[in-house]
Parts: C-alpha cells; structure tokens; sequence
C-alpha cells in the first residue's frame, strides 16, 4: 500500500462527501487520498462521475463499498459487481473495499437487500460463504479487496470463534486485506460492557488488534460515535475520541504505517474540521519511530 510523500507519516485522507464536493475540487487541501462510498457513482456518466473523475486528477481514490453484502449466503448481485468492476476500471482506485456482513437474503420467494449492514455469526458455515463471496469478487476485479470489521449490535450464538479470528482466517483463506475500522472496535467494546463484561474496554481493543498478524491490515478509519445511555452507535457524526486515538496509535505501531482515513457522514461538519482530524491522524504516525512505518 503507498505511503505518502510526507516524511515521518502514514497516508492520511478523509472521507469525500457531497457537501465538500466543490470546496474540495477549488481548494485541493494537502490529503493524501480521499474515499468515497462506491455505490455513489454507479452508472455510465452524469455530473456526479465527472465530478469524481475531477478529483481523481487530484488524488488517488479509495473506493469504500456499503452494498456487496460480503456475508450473504444467497451471494453476490451480479448487477452491483458489474457495476463496481465499471467503476474501478474507470478510477483506477489505489483501494477497493466492503463490510464484513450480510444484506441480501431470500423472503416469500424473493430476493431482498436489506440496504444495511448486518452483522455476521463468525463460524465455519459464514467463513465458507464469506470466502467464496470475497473470491469472487477479487476475481472479477483481477485485486485484492479490503474487508471491513463491523459495529454490531447483537450477536450470534453460534458463533464458535471471536471476530479477530475470523478476519484472520478470512485473509489467510482467500488472500484479501483487512480495513480495520478502530472505531467499530471501540463500540463493540463499549457495547459489551453495557451487556455486563468485565472487560476494560481500551484493553480488549488493544488485545483484539494484537490478534491480526501485521501484514494483513491495508487501511484504517477512524470516526465518532455517540453514546445512548443504553447502547452506544457507530454514526460517524463526531470527532475522533482520545480511546480512539489511542487504539490508532497502537495500530500503526503494529501494523507498520498503514493508509489511515476519517469518516464523517451524520451532521457533517466544514470540511476544515475533517482536515484538523487528519492533522491528528497525521501527528501520530510522526511521532511513531521511522524504522516501524518505513
């Protein structure tokens, strides 16, 4: 994965949404890449793909999908493959990636997506299903995706392994990346100890990250949350909080200097506040000694 030009740091950039579109493009900020949600720019033209076709002569794009459905046991939409397979051909993207979850499934005869993410039961049953998707994919794409852990908000009892280790099997099964997003491991900590663990959150973080060998890890994002009294929500419409920060900070030092993006899609703020979270992004991974993030 490219590190950036800047000396002392990993790759740092910010996701690219609707109300910064213009902006952007007029003021080209210094990132070293931006993201955006690839099922936005689906289709053969139109102003929306021009526009991101601007801002690729610019930066190198990270195209973030929310649709494949990467756990669904009925498969992958051959129509939403096509049209992602389109759209990387036409980008060129630096990284192309999804959710480790489901979203499609058969009811009354007929196939539905649920246009959500829904959380996966981590046994050999899913792994099976979440390999063969995940194959099929890269195939298509002729590159390696970037599978993303999820903010789940129930769990499965059959579920036989935790989740670091299913995404461990995941890659060694079918040669894929992982997008670790430190938030959603936070909100599940968080979660979980409002369901009665003991455990410290900051330090199942930690443990759940030393888990994952170094060089499966391709990109990370990081996020706000929101706490609800009684469950806590992944919904990126806030700055980064100082656990957070700190489980990037023992990411980077062990998974050597990887992209880092920050997402912000509820209330999103001017897009000089995504930048001042780079910034910090940015300032960790220069304080990180050369020889871990070269």
């Amino acid at each position: 994965m490219p590190l950036s030009d800047h000396a002392g740091h990993a790759s740092c950039g910010i996701g690219w949404r609707h109300p910064h579109y213009a902006e952007l493009l007029e003021s080209l900020p210094d990132l070293d890449f931006i993201e955006v949600h690839s099922e936005n720019f689906f289709g053969d033209g139109g102003a929306t793909l021009a526009v991101l076709g601007q801002a690729r002569e610019h930066y190198p794009v990270s195209l973030h999908g929310v649709g494949l459905g990467l756990g669904s046991a009925c498969g992958i939409d051959a129509w939403h493959l096509d049209q992602l397979a389109r759209l990387v051909e036409r980008i060129e993207p630096v990284r192309v990636s999804d959710h480790a979850c489901f979203a499609r499934g058969m009811a009354a005869g007929r196939e539905l997506h649920a246009a959500d993410l829904l959380p996966i039961a981590f046994n050999n049953a899913t792994l099976n299903v979440m390999c063969a998707n995940v194959q099929r994919v890269q195939d298509r794409l002729k590159r390696p995706l970037l599978v993303e852990n999820l903010s789940a908000y129930l769990h499965f009892n059959s579920s036989d392994r935790d989740e670091a280790t299913f995404l461990r099997e995941l890659v060694e099964r079918t040669g894929c990346s992982l997008l670790v997003d430190v938030n959603n491991i936070y909100v599940n900590a968080l979660n979980a100890r409002l369901a009665g663990s003991a455990a410290d959150p900051l330090a199942a973080c930690l443990q759940w990250l030393d888990q994952l060998p170094p060089g499966c890890v391709g990109e990370l994002h990081l996020a706000g949350h929101c706490d609800g009294g009684d469950i806590v929500i992944d919904d990126h419409g806030s700055r980064v909080c100082t656990e957070v920060w700190q489980i990037y900070r023992h990411a980077q030092q062990r998974f050597g200097g990887v992209p880092a993006l920050v997402e912000w899609d509820t209330d999103i703020p001017p897009l000089a506040v995504l930048l001042e979270e780079a910034a910090c992004a940015r300032n960790i991974t220069a304080h990180i000694p050369q020889t871990v993030i070269a």
